[in-house]
C-alpha cells in the first residue's frame, strides 16, 4: 500500500488536534515536532488498520446497492 500524503494543511490540522488533545485530555503539553512524530507514527503503524476499515466499509455499501439496483430492476420486469 502506497503511504498516504497529506498537505500541508492536513498536517497542521491534524497535528493542531493532536496538541489540543494532548492539552485538554492529558494536561501534556505537546510541542510542534513531537505531534508531528506522532502524526508520522500513527500513520506508518496504526493507517493501515484505519483505511482497511474504510475499504471495507465502502465495499459493504457497493454490495448493498448493487443488491437494490437488481431488486429494482427485478421490479421493472413484465411477464411475457
Amino acid at each position: 500500500m502506497k503511504q498516504i500524503e497529506f498537505s500541508k494543511e492536513e498536517r497542521a490540522a491534524a497535528t493542531a488536534k493532536l496538541r489540543a488533545y494532548f492539552r485538554d485530555e492529558l494536561d501534556q503539553d505537546l510541542g510542534q515536532l513531537p505531534a508531528e512524530m506522532l502524526l508520522d507514527f500513527i500513520g506508518r503503524e496504526l493507517g493501515a488498520a484505519f483505511y482497511n476499515r474504510g475499504v471495507t466499509d465502502a465495499q459493504q455499501l457497493v454490495r448493498q446497492k448493487a443488491e437494490d439496483i437488481v431488486e429494482a430492476l427485478y421490479g421493472l420486469e413484465r411477464a411475457p
